[in-house]
């Protein structure tokens, strides 16, 4: 297995999950913060095989309602 590109991605993939939005919809809510992004770059991140800069992770934070340090809480039995 290749190393993980983020911390990010399997938080993003819990909390998009816990309130009921697909990826396609994260990405809806992305771009409406003004951050251009697709389905497929969410399951990439997701998939930790993209690097996520410090400004998509507020923008990540802002679309799922939550604090950017709840995305790079690390879950051991992630």
């Amino acid at each position: 297995m290749k190393r993980p590109r983020n911390i990010v991605g399997p938080q993003v993939r819990r909390v998009r999950a816990q309130i009921g939005l697909s990826q396609p919809q994260l990405a809806a809510k992305c771009q409406l913060i003004g951050w251009d992004v697709g389905r497929d770059a969410i399951a990439k991140i997701e998939g930790q095989t993209r690097w996520v800069a410090d400004f998509e992770l507020l923008n990540l934070a802002k679309a799922l309602e939550t604090h950017p340090m709840v995305l790079l809480s690390v879950d051991a039995s992630t």
